[in-house]
């Protein structure tokens, strides 16, 4: 995981927000997605993007619920999902979008 933390550009998100009970056992890769999106280092790539927690007590499944820049909304359900999967899956929406990064693909 620590290759992923580095790895997060949140340049063309504008809202992420983490749902959870944290007393169920199926949360562990939400809160790892959280850690890693919430880190200093994440937060720099934009420091207008708004990383949301809404910690539930309802036995609720964790969801990812991501608002991008250009008004698309990825939804992601983590419980079946490993970090390094929901990790990934906002990085290849991320990149789709970034102009810079696909001018950089193409060198």
């Amino acid at each position: 995981m620590a290759a992923s933390r580095g790895a997060v550009v949140l340049k063309t998100v504008k809202k992420i927000i983490v749902q959870f009970c944290p007393f169920e056992s199926n949360v562990r890769s939400t809160r790892e997605f959280l850690i890693v999106v919430g880190s200093e280092k994440a937060r720099a790539t934009n420091m207008n993007c708004e990383v949301i927690t809404e910690v539930k007590h309802n036995r609720s499944e964790p969801t990812i619920d991501i608002t991008f820049l250009d008004g698309e909304r990825l939804l992601m359900k983590g419980s079946k999902l490993t970090t390094q999967e929901l990790l990934s899956a906002l990085q290849t929406r991320c990149s789709a979008k970034d102009p810079q990064a696909k001018a950089g693909d193409k060198k």
